[in-house]
């Protein structure tokens, strides 16, 4: 039974167009393979609340899927690897 999440992530700004781009498209891929992507709402860059790693700024993208409830854990993980990711935030959505 698959359930709706709704993913935050915030990218280095550093990265240049082609990075993000590279970068929005792997953890795309990486749900897709797992679940279904349903929206995608990129917010761009913008001012961070409080300084993260010497960065100013962040790249946020929002991402809706849906998947297997184990899924999320495994999603987590591979964010927490990333050296371009920030932040991120899955929250479960109830319907």
């Amino acid at each position: 039974m698959n359930r709706s999440y709704e993913l935050l992530y915030v990218l280095k700004p550093d990265l240049g167009e082609e990075g993000l781009a590279a970068m929005d498209e792997r953890i795309q891929g990486i749900i897709n393979a797992n679940g279904e992507v349903s929206e995608v709402d990129v917010w761009g860059t913008r001012k961070l609340a409080y300084e993260i790693q010497d960065y100013k700024e962040g790249y946020y993208v929002v991402v809706e899927f849906a998947s297997e409830p184990s899924f999320p854990q495994e999603l987590e993980r591979q964010l927490r690897i990333n050296d371009s990711v920030l932040r991120y935030l899955i929250s479960s959505l109830e319907e």
